[in-house]
């Protein structure tokens, strides 16, 4: 099964898929971590490019030819034979962001978007994606504090996206709401704004019961 994890800046993807990951292992599946932009060794050349503001004076639109190619690179090296391993694949963001991210803060025309999209993932589309959700401000606030708590201090640069403006950040928040309220049979919507470990419960309950699902679906078929 192929989760992704989608949300604005410091909503604490990272911790969730660790947590999830550990839920899961201890349960018998075999869990694969990955991200995005990144996550394959070609993907993650790209993600260097992206995150530094390299590309930024070429536009939105190299930016958006950037992710997609970085993330067919991805499904077909990475989550597709993951998958096809019998692994659950734990992805941090994937299409969603593009959509989000390039499509509608960036102002590029939903037609190359979806283009673009259906070029990069070849058909593999996420059987949930969790969506974390908490005010613009609330996660800037967290990815600036983890930065300035970082031991190296080249890491505490903000990135290509952290850097922009708050009302940006809560267009982006507001776009994701958006997608999980067009396909709900795919997203979920998790308040990011609690602890962790309420996070985490709502998590694993939402993804176990994707699981029951398909085993109910098999034993059907």
């Amino acid at each position: 099964m192929f989760v992704t994890f989608e949300g604005g800046e410091g909503v604490g993807k990272s911790t969730q898929i660790r947590r999830l990951a550990s839920a899961l292992e201890a349960q018998g599946h075999a869990v694969r971590i990955t991200r995005e932009p990144g996550g394959s060794a070609g993907a993650e050349a790209v993600r260097h490019v992206i995150l530094s503001g390299a590309a930024e004076s070429y536009g939105v639109r190299m930016e958006a030819l950037l992710f997609a190619a970085a993330r067919s690179d991805h499904v077909e090296t990475v989550i597709r034979p993951a998958l096809e391993s019998g692994c659950m694949v734990l992805c941090d963001r994937f299409m969603d962001s593009s959509r989000v991210y390039q499509g509608i803060t960036g102002n590029l025309p939903e037609a190359l978007i979806d283009g673009l999209e259906r070029l990069a993932i070849n058909g593999l589309r996420p059987d949930i994606t969790i969506i974390l959700d908490m005010p613009a401000a609330s996660g800037l606030a967290r990815a600036r504090a983890r930065a300035s708590e970082a031991a190296d201090m080249a890491s505490a640069v903000p990135d290509r996206f952290e850097k922009e403006e708050l009302e940006t950040h809560e267009k982006r928040r507001e776009a994701f709401l958006d997608i999980a309220a067009r396909d709900p049979a795919r997203c979920r919507v998790v308040d990011a704004s609690r602890s962790v470990d309420a996070i985490a419960h709502d998590v694993l309950a939402t993804v176990e019961a994707r699981i029951a699902e398909r085993q109910a679906e098999r034993r059907d078929a």
